[in-house]
């Protein structure tokens, strides 16, 4: 059963695992209610660097918060779209997944690390911890999925399809033409 199954995939599908239900939370939590949910642990690092080093306050912070849970979502759904690619064995041994996976590792590799810079900036540890460790485990997946590379083709079928002959004018393509 898991004879198909590459080191990347495994830890990507580990991945979407924690980052779809915590992200989508935080995303919510910011859509329902843009302050308190910017004030919240998550994301209480970008609302302190908004208002104190920035000076956003009002309509801008609630903009700047819909655009973290913007962002946010944006994640969640490329792990998403890697998470049902992953399921098609045809897609999974071909890498198919990759591309929505690496989406995902930059976008989100993006928002951790900005969220972390600010957590430094206005001191607050408890967040700057948690975006370093999520900037860790999605730099830690993007270097195995660039490299670990999907396996050829069996030797057998690439010569087949080499050595075969192009279909002439009068030859059948289609089936159901025989």
């Amino acid at each position: 059963m898991f004879r198909n199954w590459r080191i990347g995939s495994v830890n990507g599908a580990l991945l979407a695992a924690y980052f779809i239900p915590a992200w989508t939370l935080v995303a919510f939590n910011i859509m329902v209610a843009p302050v308190h949910g910017l004030y919240e642990r998550p994301s209480v690092a970008v609302a302190l660097f908004l208002s104190d080093h920035l000076q956003m306050a009002g309509m801008s912070t609630v903009r700047a918060a819909w655009l973290l849970a913007l962002g946010r979502l944006t994640v969640v759904v490329f792990f998403a779209i890697s998470l049902a690619l992953l399921c098609i064995p045809r897609v999974r041994k071909n890498g198919g997944s990759d591309e929505a996976l690496g989406i995902a590792l930059a976008i989100g590799s993006l928002i951790s690390f900005t969220s972390m810079l600010m957590a430094s900036k206005v001191g607050e540890m408890a967040a700057l911890r948690l975006h370093a460790t999520e900037l860790l485990l999605l730099l830690g997946a993007a270097i195995v999925v660039v490299i670990e590379r999907p396996a050829p083709a069996p030797k057998n079928v690439r010569e087949a399809v080499e050595t075969a002959a192009p279909l002439a004018l009068e030859q059948a393509e289609l089936l159901h033409n025989g």
